[in-house]
Formats: C-alpha cells, structure tokens, sequence
C-alpha cells in the first residue's frame, strides 16, 4: 500500500517548489519518497528533485493534451511506485490548461496557485482548483497582507470545502503543515477502476489530429462556434 497525491496548477506558480519543500520536510522522518513528473515538451525539474533524495519519473506528452497523456499512465506510475516500495508517490502535472481536470476521487488532491495571478484568477480555474481538497498560495511575501487576504477569500469563494495554506517556495515556510496533510492521505495498491473527480476537457476535432488549415472546411468532429 502506497499514499498518492496528485499536484497542480497554472505554470510557474510554484508547484516544483512548494513540493521540493514539502518532501524536504518529510525526509527528515525516513520516507521513501516518488515524484511524477508530467510536462508537455521538457523539464529539469526531476534533477531538483533527485536532489532531494526522491525517486523520479518524468513523463513528456509532447502533442498530446498533458492531462490526456496523465490519466493514461498513472496507473503505470503506481505500479512502479509499489515496486520501489515508495511510501508517498507525489504526482505533478503540466498545469496547462486552467480546465484542466487531473484529480481523482479519494486521492489527496493538492492546487497550487499564486499570489501574483490576480484577485479574479480563482474564479477562473475550473477542476483543477475548484475540486481541489487543499489549495496552496505561494507568493504570499510580494504582496501585502490585505491582498493576501482578498486572494484567499476569492479561493474560499471558489472551493469552500478546501484547506488553504500559504506556502513560501524560497524559504519553504508553511510547507511542514502540507507534509503533515500527505502523512494522513490515503494508501492504495491500485488506482483501476478509481474515477476522475471530473471529466476532461472534450475532443476530439480535425485540429486534434494534425489539421492546421483555417476555414469550416477543414472543421470536423467536436467543434463549438461562438454566437457572433
């Protein structure tokens, strides 16, 4: 049995960080610790994390649509997690797409988000952030005290079943109180069968599959006009 918890959220808010700090935090106690890292073409993040001790696996969508290609293969990543007889397996996604929907019913689900976003930004994230069990704001040491408050009160406004806790990506304050939330997540020795806490964002169209000429012609499949 293994606990799972899933990451994510817009780019450069801070996830790397925020979970680079938090398994720093839980090393001290002697956990065996593994990172999937999901990205769309690149990353250098596994190397900070093999720093830290934890065992990584990167996982490149390249064309495909990141959270796609992260549902497709986590299964597999479990797997390699029990055979590493990890004790927490940490699952990052791309964070591309603010309809992203990378959460999984009774997996610990973690969204990270950033002060510098903007007041209107919890508003407009979909899943990703709005089924969300913890949501982390990083950032909070730019900003003054009154807006860190608005944020959070826009976050609660979008989420308010979630836990917020702020979190400082340079210094790692906050993060021992996010390392004691993956403590108490939940274990498992499969995800099969488990369900997205809600669907992806739809396909497939003409675009999907390599099309890149303009015009109703050249439209097919799942297409949306706008009412103009």
């Amino acid at each position: 049995m293994m606990k799972i918890v899933t990451i994510s959220g817009p780019p450069s808010s801070g996830k790397t960080a925020v979970a680079i700090k938090t398994i720093e935090n839980l090393k001290r106690e002697k956990l065996n610790i593994g990172v999937i890292k999901f990205d769309s073409l690149s990353t250098y993040d596994d190397v900070l994390y093999e720093k830290t001790g934890a065992k990584v696996k990167v996982g490149l969508s390249g064309n495909l649509c990141p959270d796609h290609f992260y549902i497709s293969n986590i299964e597999d990543c479990v797997q390699w997690g029990l055979k590493e007889n990890l004790d927490i397996l940490i699952s990052e996604s791309a964070g591309l797409c603010n309809r992203c929907s990378p959460h999984i019913k009774d997996v610990l689900s973690i969204c990270v988000i950033d002060n510098l976003s903007g007041v209107n930004t919890p508003k407009k994230i979909g899943p990703m952030l709005k089924l969300a069990d913890i949501v982390v704001i990083t950032k909070g040491d730019i900003v003054s005290q009154a807006e860190r408050e608005v944020f959070a009160f826009r976050v609660k406004q979008a989420n308010p079943k979630a836990s917020i806790i702020f979190i400082n990506g340079i210094t790692g304050q906050g993060s021992y109180d996010l390392a004691v939330k993956l403590k108490e997540a939940s274990e498992f020795e499969s995800l099969q069968d488990k369900r997205l806490r809600f669907s992806m964002p739809s396909a497939l169209c003409s675009y999907c599959v390599g099309e890149t000429r303009i015009g109703d012609e050249y439209q097919t499949g799942n297409i949306r006009k706008m009412k103009i």
